[in-house]
């Protein structure tokens, strides 16, 4: 049963600066929820029900915001401000656990990721991202899809989005030995490549930020020398994983925000704010009468 997850959160946020010089960037907003809370519903849409967050010092307030406020919750209660209250008491719902465990030194995602294998133990568990935000509204959950492909063929999943081709060099790309992924397809991966160049990339399908892999993962990681920019590289445990079993590419039929950035955080707000109801209008409004 998969029921792990880890979500490493032990980042500078470099690239927002200064919104995160002294706010964790998964706590920054998209519209009324931080980017984390966002991250964590779409896990908890696919059925994960323990949240281990890889932290460190300084990103207190990721916990403080799955905590209880009992202060602020009795005084909306007093106040009778009842759909505040619910929205602040279900930022973590009832069966949802979160465990946060440190990584001392940032080493790499592969090492993030090896720092919560004494919570995984023996389990099979799944990796996100905490920057990247999926818009699936109206859609079927593309990481409950994820899960069911798992369960059904044990196979380990990482899920894709096809990019131009002149932007291959910005992510790790797969090789699906040629076959054409469209939204909400599978197929096996022959390959995998950290940021090639356009002319040697062996597809446009770049990785996302969301993994369900098999627990034999952890055991690879212990033994993977650090790898480019001399930090320990989840890709590089993928690639010897393949060596000795199958693992499958899911391409998303949602749309992804990586709200690491400035631009896609400033996306991430326009797009869902549209959608919110207590904002959705007034940003119409606003849109239109600027002329954007």
């Amino acid at each position: 049963m998969l029921s792990k997850v880890i979500i490493p959160v032990a980042g500078l946020g470099t690239r927002v600066l200064p919104a995160s010089k002294a706010i964790p960037k998964e706590m920054l907003p998209v519209v009324d929820k931080p980017v984390i809370q966002h991250v964590v519903e779409e896990a908890m849409r696919a059925g994960f029900r323990q949240i281990v967050l890889v932290t460190r010092s300084g990103k207190e307030a990721i916990e403080n915001h799955f905590d209880a406020n009992y202060e602020l919750e009795q005084m909306l209660a007093l106040k009778n401000k009842r759909a505040l209250l619910d929205a602040v008491e279900n930022t973590l719902p009832r069966g949802i656990e979160v465990i946060s465990v440190r990584q001392p030194s940032a080493k790499g995602l592969g090492h993030a990721v090896l720092c919560a294998a004494h919570v995984v133990g023996n389990d099979d568990f799944a990796v996100m991202l905490p920057d990247m935000v999926i818009d699936d509204e109206g859609l079927a959950c593309d990481f409950a899809e994820m899960v069911k492909r798992y369960q059904k063929n044990g196979a380990g999943q990482i899920m894709v989005e096809g990019v131009p081709e002149e932007h291959v060099d910005r992510y790790g790309i797969v090789d699906c030995g040629g076959t054409a992924l469209k939204p909400g397809m599978g197929a096996p991966i022959k390959g995998m490549v950290e940021k090639p160049k356009r002319e040697e990339a062996p597809s446009n399908q770049a990785i996302v930020g969301r993994y369900i892999l098999p627990n034999r993962v952890m055991e690879l990681l212990k033994t993977t020398a650090p790898g480019a920019g001399g930090e320990i590289q989840l890709t590089d445990a993928m690639l010897k994983l393949l060596s000795e079993q199958s693992m499958e590419a899911f391409s998303m039929r949602g749309t992804i925000y990586d709200c690491g950035n400035k631009a896609g955080l400033l996306e991430a707000n326009l797009a869902f704010g549209l959608k919110h109801p207590e904002t959705g209008d007034a940003l119409r409004q606003f849109i239109k009468s600027k002329k954007l």
